[in-house]
């Protein structure tokens, strides 16, 4: 990391992408030497949220999560091995994080959770996993597997946090309060554990002011990392049947929320999203998300227009 004095502002460049914020390519660079790629896995969890123990049909953006390439169906090392087939035939051969991503991901008894990690840790290129999950799906149990899993591997937990608002938690029917989610978030930062929170900007109803009062909210957590993106509207999510009644912010309201956003997280927090892309197969709006390398550039273009980054307006 480079530190550079710009007028009277001393902030952070992440020099190895030449970005005004904490890329998740700088991070794992530094720590590793070289650039990691995620495989993803599907090992067909639910959610409390779906199968009525809390909630039926998932929040309301939901399509089960799971990504573009995975293998649902086969076992953790067969999904690995598929993915590495993938991923390998564009990059030669280079170690990958096994991404737990569709659904829930700790809601399962604490023996089938270790068993299916630890077969994601013994595949050849791993050298560490990532695992999706809710707040509110992380028993004592649960907290005591990951942070074993956290000395042997590099272990990242992702919490889907979206927002701080209530209203809009009951509006995406998110069938978990912010407090629950804190109750789950304390959890994993006592314990130690690398944590990822994920924040939607373009929600139902959420005015800009509320979208930067959930990164400033964040700030105050400090989390290891955050994952932002706007809402999508998925065929055949409940979102789908209401989208129109809500206003779904423009690309450049996009890019200036999120550029307000990082201004407002301390500049040590990985970004490590910072723009999503829906599946162009299903996605409904907006349309501007499916090109994701133009809304990145964007970014960076107004941010060095604005003289601006990561943790300018921070205050600790």
């Amino acid at each position: 990391m480079l530190i550079s004095v710009w007028g009277e502002c001393m902030h952070f460049i992440y020099s190895l992408d030449n970005k005004r914020y904490h890329t998740l390519n700088y991070h794992l660079r530094k720590n590793f030497g070289r650039k990691i790629y995620k495989a993803v896995i599907d090992c067909g969890f639910s959610c409390p949220n779906i199968d009525g123990t809390k909630g039926t049909g998932g929040c309301i953006f939901c399509d089960g999560g799971s990504g573009y390439f995975t293998h649902s169906g086969l076992s953790v090392g067969n999904q690995l091995k598929k993915e590495y087939e993938r991923i390998s035939a564009k990059y030669g051969e280079v170690p990958i994080i096994a991404y737990f991503q569709a659904n829930t991901n700790t809601y399962a008894p604490v023996e089938k959770l270790r068993e299916i990690y630890f077969q994601a840790m013994e595949f050849p290129h791993v050298s560490g996993i990532s695992i999706g999950t809710r707040a509110d799906c992380l028993s004592d149990e649960i907290i005591e597997l990951l942070k074993d899993i956290s000395k042997k591997t590099y272990l990242t937990v992702e919490l889907g946090m979206q927002t701080v608002h209530e209203e809009t938690i009951s509006k995406i029917n998110r069938c978990c309060t912010h407090k629950e989610f804190l109750d789950g978030y304390y959890k994993l930062k006592n314990a130690e554990i690398r944590t990822c929170l994920h924040m939607i900007n373009g929600l139902p109803n959420e005015t800009p002011e509320m979208m930067l009062e959930t990164a400033r909210q964040t700030a105050l957590l400090k989390p290891d990392a955050v994952k932002i993106q706007m809402l999508h509207v998925i065929r055949g999510t409940a979102l789908e049947k209401i989208y129109e009644n809500f206003h779904l912010l423009t690309m450049e309201e996009y890019i200036d929320t999120v550029i307000g956003q990082l201004e407002l997280l301390p500049p040590e927090i990985v970004i490590e999203r910072i723009t999503g892309d829906g599946d162009r197969r299903k996605l409904i709006a907006p349309l501007w998300t499916v090109n994701k390398i133009a809304v990145l550039g964007a970014i960076d273009k107004k941010m060095n227009q604005l003289n601006t980054y990561q943790g300018k307006n921070y205050n600790n």
